[in-house]
């Protein structure tokens, strides 16, 4: 099955089609993690994106039934250089290819995919399309050019009715942005009573639940675009304990009068290292995200700056000089990619039982 990607910039790349037989436009960007390709398939935070994996043999492990991020995937498409048809792991259940036709997903594979990630790099994060070998290029370059995509994929990816994974220890409520199971699990594994809610949940509706704590999740898309979560992020600072990761923590910094903006073409892969300024330890991370917080925008506000991006000096943390809140732009929760930044979800715990005393 032949297809093409072609580029708002009408660039086209020649290569196979893989999963179902769809059409399908996107965000194109680029993830350089050497394996992980199940959890970023399924991870919420790649709605409305079709990604290019820099590595260049996908799939030689198969899909399994343990390392999904989310029930249903939300990404829009997938470009590899080479597809494996035949994995080889003690884990597997399905290929990769099986998947996509499963969940109805559109891939390609086949294409110079170093070329690809050169003009993303070079020109920024583009509109793209994967359609049939026969489509018209100038026809689909000159449609992504007029485009608009939706810019609502927080409500889409976010849970619509609040439930619970209950525990013995501290309850958290976890604002659902587009959370990664993995989130879930960090939590779990210390026995934290969790109450997951909606992306719209108010400050008030979370007080009413007497949580020990709020976990801001990960998420889709540009933080200004979840303009009701700043009301909702005020109304709970200095009542309650707030730990934030990526997406959240853009909205911590919005939320006390910091900017964001988009990266050129932003952080994804498992592999970035992260200065602690107040420790002076190094972390390798797993990162994917778009946006970043403004640091100069941090003057005036009760923000501090905690943690840097030593790939092209960024902000990746931020702490309130008052109240019990602090956040990180990466993953600590992994899934895929190194665990070094897993303690700070015992610094969430440590955070909570300070607050009760």
């Amino acid at each position: 099955m032949k297809k093409k990607l072609i580029l708002e910039s009408g660039e086209v790349f020649h290569g196979e089609g893989f999963g179902a037989e769809l059409e399908t436009a996107g965000e194109v960007v680029f993830n350089t993690g050497m394996t992980g390709y199940q959890e970023l398939i399924s991870d919420p935070s790649y709605c409305g994106q079709i990604v290019c994996m820099t590595y260049p043999l996908i799939g030689n492990y198969g899909i399994n039934r343990d390392d999904y991020e989310s029930i249903e995937p939300a990404i829009k498409g997938l470009i590899v250089k080479e597809l494996c048809d035949l994995p080889s792991n003690f884990r597997t259940q399905i290929t990769l290819d099986e998947l996509f036709k499963k969940k109805n997903l559109s891939g390609i594979s086949g294409i110079d995919t170093r070329r690809l990630t050169r003009v993303l790099r070079n020109h920024g994060v583009v509109k793209g399309k994967i359609v049939n070998d026969d489509a018209d290029e100038a026809a689909v370059a000159s449609e992504l050019k007029s485009t608009t995509f939706p810019t609502n994929q927080v409500e889409e990816v976010s849970t619509k009715t609040p439930y619970a994974n209950p525990n013995r220890g501290f309850k958290v409520v976890l604002v659902d942005f587009g959370a990664k199971l993995g989130i879930i699990r960090e939590l779990s594994q210390r026995n934290c009573d969790i109450i997951v809610v909606s992306q719209d949940t108010t400050a008030e509706e979370i007080l009413l639940m007497n949580p020990d704590g709020i976990m801001l999740s990960n998420g889709p898309g540009d933080p200004e675009d979840v303009p009701h979560a700043l009301d909702m992020i005020r109304g709970l600072l200095g009542k309650v304990p707030i730990f934030g990761i990526c997406l959240g923590h853009q909205l911590i910094g919005l939320a006390c009068g910091a900017k964001t903006f988009k990266l050129k073409f932003g952080h994804r892969g498992g592999n970035h290292p992260v200065l602690d300024l107040e420790k002076n330890t190094v972390a390798i991370t797993s990162q994917n995200h778009g946006y970043a917080v403004d640091q100069e925008s941090l003057k005036g506000t009760d923000l501090i700056e905690t943690h840097i991006a030593l790939n092209d000096r960024t902000n990746e943390g931020l702490k309130h000089k008052i109240h019990p809140c602090f956040s990180v732009q990466y993953h600590p929760e992994a899934s895929p990619g190194p665990e070094d930044a897993n303690y700070l979800f015992d610094e969430f715990i440590q955070m909570m039982e300070d607050f009760k005393k």
